[in-house]
């Protein structure tokens, strides 16, 4: 197991202005992460020196970049749209090889209408661009992905549902063994379900409190209502003991990035559920 950092977990700091990527990089290796994921999210790649800066820092710091992680919606009004969005992803594909990752996570569907009658319809579409797009990764070596996120393509059945209607060797799935509550699963059993096709794994947490009691600001909904926040790994409500025993029990020895969303302030907290993920590994 590599443990590393997803650089969203430090987009306070981004946002805020109080730290650039490069400096967020010096952050994660000086906490003993030994690699970092790449989320253009709080930064944008304005010009391809970017790119260079981000792996030679990598490469000086004695850290890998794991993955590089961005949206995407194949759920499209119009053929042309449809088409330029696979165009606009096979782009990202190769930034994610100019980066010098193997990994790439990528989005596929969104919707206001998440039923399953919509999924079901959706499915083939869906899985056509996939497959363009990891067919077009094949030649770097890279393993696309979908995360398990965005309530429409969550549940562990719909991430497997697209993963086997892709069925490319290097298409997998981002595994957050968090997010499985926004959509009302038992994380235990999601994640005991989708390990075996994960090239990535994302270890967030939650407090979850019942949809008849509202807590107030900085909360939101799960599908069935329940009211979720982001608290430090380890903190949460999640049983992380378990989550993480499935996942080392599963043979799994790939990258595991932090990807926190809690209230407090970002490194703190990040940190904090760094050095908690790394002694409940080394106790399960």
């Amino acid at each position: 197991m590599k443990l590393g950092i997803s650089s969203y977990s430090l987009y306070q700091a981004l946002e805020a202005g109080e730290m650039d990527i490069l400096e967020i990089m010096e952050w994660v290796a000086g906490i003993g992460a030994e690699h970092i994921e790449i989320v253009p999210y709080g930064f944008t790649f304005e010009n391809l020196e970017l790119e260079d800066q981000i792996r030679e820092k990598a490469a000086s710091l004695g850290i890998a970049i794991s993955n590089y992680a961005i949206g995407a919606n194949f759920v499209t009004s119009s053929e042309e749209e449809y088409e330029a969005e696979i165009e606009l992803v096979k782009a990202e594909v190769d930034r994610a090889h100019r980066l010098g990752v193997k990994l790439m996570r990528h989005d596929v569907a969104a919707r206001t209408d998440t039923s399953i009658a919509r999924f079901n319809e959706d499915l083939g579409r869906v899985a056509a661009a996939c497959q363009r797009i990891a067919d077009h990764a094949k030649q770097y070596g890279i393993t696309t992905s979908l995360e398990n996120h965005g309530y429409y393509v969550q549940a562990s059945d719909r991430v497997q549902s697209v993963v086997h209607a892709v069925n490319r060797p290097n298409f997998k799935t981002t595994l957050d063994v968090g997010n499985f509550v926004c959509v009302d699963e038992n994380p235990i059993t999601a994640v005991k379900n989708n390990i075996p096709y994960a090239s990535m794994v994302h270890v967030k947490d939650f407090y979850i409190r019942p949809a008849s009691r509202n807590p107030g600001e900085g909360w939101f909904r799960s599908a069935g209502g329940s009211y979720l926040r982001g608290a430090i790994a380890g903190q949460g409500d999640l049983d992380l003991y378990e989550i993480l025993r499935i996942v080392k029990s599963s043979g799994y020895d790939g990258y595991i990035s932090i990807e926190y969303e809690g209230m407090e302030e970002c490194r703190k907290g990040t940190k904090i559920a760094f050095d908690n993920v790394a002694r409940i590994w080394n106790e399960v």
